[in-house]
């Protein structure tokens, strides 16, 4: 799979690149300034412009000198030093890479220094800032380096980005479930996840500052042999440069950069992507700027602007005492997703037809079997939820119970622990099936519910209602998401449906459409009522916690209904996943069969995040290890996978309220936790 930019028109005369380069630079310098000078007259403060000015020549009361000088240039200066470092680190990283969407969000970089940070406040160890950035250093670095050799250097831009959110996905749970784990040693970490550029003070400015200066020197240094690398591998040895080292030394320089930026402000994401975007348009016309000598600086120069644009854009719209609660890493994502979008339709799309998996053809006996083992793990699974949890209890109880005769204590646990695991059941269930319909509908290995945004788009319309409508019961719940996921379902597949439907565009803009979710959904807990939120956050851990049957019933019924026409329609399901010609030859109408599958897949998608929240991967895992047990055929595929999804479900469900009893892990941490593994073998697997 391949996805490439297109290419650069030839370069102009040196006069006129000399003299368009120092235009572009110093409409960029007044642009920054004009922006930084903006934000420093908004805040919570009632100081104004006329206040900022006395302040800084020194004639403002005490109060207003105050305020500008121990938070608001301090916050200014920070939203200059985060953008222009992040930006120099993505223009570096894509040099290296010749990947236009390598950045420290797409490399993981700061999933990374967030775990290692993560780790540092478990320990018990106190460090200065400037030694737990070293920390933040070796984490973000590791998952770069992570990422950098599954994805393959150069092989492609939907590898990276998929290998980088996996990896994301995986440490993020993993660091949240240290943070609900030991939640006062990690409190900190919490506050600092959310990516504010808010100081108190210029001392993390200062600590930081030498940083980043070294890292820049050393990337300008280097500048020569990473323009060579735009040449090729071959041609760049040819020319004498060491490839492997200096390849090496500037993705280590610009983690520096990246982790100086997030140790002192938290992620703030995507800055790093778009920048060196921005300014590369500039160099098709520009010839100074295909320099790394000069993008580098150009690149800071853009990102600075970006997230003080970001920061003056959502104090502008938004009233100044919520806006001060709001992250900067929220609105700089949310304008990333766009960007990501607008990109994913641009660039031209080189990948051919997916290979046909080469699975060997199973036996009536070796499905039959595999069936059930599956249905023996199930039942043993079910009985091991109801009986263990912070109360064990006997196969007894749970008859008395069942039988209306068990004592008040036994009675009130399995009244609340039995929806739960009904819950996780059937969403696992249906997030298989979901999965199941959309990979063979868009012949795409890699395509499922959450990856595609649909899930996000669920979550979006369920937290939408739940934070407007308190009282909202379970079928209206059910109703938000469904329209959630139909809307993002209706963009998804219709921005990639120009040009190749089911390939590598379809999973870029997916993923786009995901960030973006996700960064409205940050947006509209912080703006909303707190209480809201309490009971949003539930559905974004994917738990179960709190469910009740007929917070079931929705989802119980899609099921049902989808397990119905999949098996009715299973020969229709294998020939519209086969390829394009067979099915019209046989006189199968493929655009209606397609969309009726499709419409399925986001009604079982969205009934389940109403039901259970977000969990990831399962529409992933579950079909793939289905068709590794049983073959090709839906006939077999279809029960094997909503087995296996029920079990992970639980499994993770069980696990999570178990473990640390009475604390609980969400499920979707957990199933995070199994499915990263799983997705990048996947990754490294396709890639042979």
């Amino acid at each position: 799979m391949a996805v490439t930019a297109t290419t650069a028109a030839a370069g102009p005369s040196s006069l006129t690149s000399r003299t368009g380069a120092a235009a572009v630079t110093a409409v960029l310098v007044l642009i920054v300034t004009g922006l930084a000078a903006v934000d420093i007259t908004q805040g919570t403060a009632a100081v104004g412009a006329p206040e900022v000015w006395r302040a800084l020549t020194g004639r403002a009361e005490a109060g207003d000198a105050s305020v500008v000088i121990a938070s608001r240039l301090p916050r200014m200066a920070a939203g200059l030093f985060v953008g222009a470092v992040l930006g120099m680190a993505g223009a570096a990283l894509q040099a290296v890479s010749r990947n236009v969407l390598a950045s420290p969000d797409t490399l993981a970089v700061n999933a990374g220094s967030y775990f290692g940070l993560g780790l540092l406040a478990v320990s018990g160890v106190s460090l200065p800032l400037l030694a737990s950035s070293g920390v933040a250093f070796v984490g973000g670095l590791a998952a770069a380096a992570v990422v950098l050799g599954l994805s393959g250097l150069g092989a492609g831009t939907v590898r990276l980005v998929l290998a980088g959110s996996a990896l994301t996905l995986g440490l993020s749970a993993i660091t949240e479930g240290l943070l609900l784990l030991f939640p006062q040693q990690t409190d900190g970490i919490f506050r600092w996840n959310q990516g504010s550029i808010a100081q108190h003070g210029f001392d993390g400015i200062l600590q930081m500052a030498p940083i980043g200066l070294i890292a820049l020197v050393g990337l300008l240094l280097l500048a020569r042999r990473v323009d060579a690398l735009a040449l090729g591998d071959d041609a760049a040895r040819g020319l004498g440069v060491p490839v492997r080292s200096t390849r090496v030394t500037a993705v280590v320089l610009a983690a520096l950069l990246s982790t100086a930026a997030v140790t002192l402000a938290g992620p703030v994401g995507f800055v790093g992507m778009c920048a060196p975007a921005l300014v590369r348009p500039l160099a098709r016309r520009i010839r100074g700027f295909t320099r790394s000598r000069a993008s580098l600086p150009v690149a800071g120069l853009t990102g600075a602007a970006l997230v003080l644009g970001s920061d003056v854009l959502l104090r502008a719209f938004v009233r100044s005492d919520v806006a001060v609660a709001v992250p900067t890493g929220v609105v700089t994502s949310l304008v990333g997703a766009v960007f990501l979008i607008v990109m994913a339709i641009r660039v031209k799309d080189t990948a051919g037809a997916a290979a046909v998996d080469r699975l060997r053809i199973r036996s009536r006996a070796v499905f039959l079997t595999t069936t059930a083992v599956l249905v023996a793990v199930l039942v043993g699974v079910i009985l091991a939820a109801v009986l263990l949890g912070d109360t064990k209890l006997l196969l007894g109880d749970v008859l008395n119970w069942a039988q209306g005769r068990a004592g008040r204590t036994i009675t009130f646990v399995l009244d609340t622990r039995v929806p739960r695991i009904l819950a996780a059941l059937l969403a696992g269930a249906a997030l298989a099936l979901a999965g199941t319909l959309v990979q063979a509908v868009t012949r795409n290995p890699l395509a499922e519910p959450g990856i595609l945004g649909v899930s996000g788009g669920a979550a979006l319309g369920a937290v939408l209602l739940v934070t407007t409508v308190p009282l909202a019961g379970s079928w209206s719940v059910a109703g938000a998401a469904f329209a959630g996921a139909a809307l993002s379902s209706v963009i998804v597949f219709g921005l990639a449906a120009r040009g190749g439907f089911q390939q590598n565009r379809l999973v870029l803009v997916g993923f786009g459409v995901a960030t973006a979710s996700a960064a409205l959904v940050s947006l509209l807990i912080i703006l909303t009522d707190p209480f809201n939120a309490t009971k949003a956050l539930t559905w974004l851990s994917g738990s179960t916690y709190g469910r009740t049957l007929p917070d079931v019933v929705p989802l119980a019924i899609v099921l049902a209904l989808g397990l119905v026409i999949a098996v009715a329609r299973r020969t229709e399901l294998d020939l519209v996943s086969l390829d394009e010609d067979t099915p019209r030859l046989l006189g199968l109408s493929l655009g209606r069969g397609r969309f009726g599958f499709l419409l399925i897949g986001v009604l079982l998608s969205a009934t389940a995040v109403a039901a259970a929240g977000t969990i990831g991967f399962v529409g992933l895992v579950a079909p793939h290890a289905a068709r590794a047990l049983v073959g090709r055929q839906h006939a077999r595929v279809v029960p094997v996978a909503v087995l296996l999804g029920a079990v992970l479900v639980c499994t993770a469900d069980l696990v999570g309220r178990t473990v640390i009893a009475p604390a609980q892990l969400g499920a979707g941490l957990m199933t995070a936790v199994i499915g990263t593994p799983y997705f990048l073998h996947l990754l490294v697997r396709s890639r042979r």
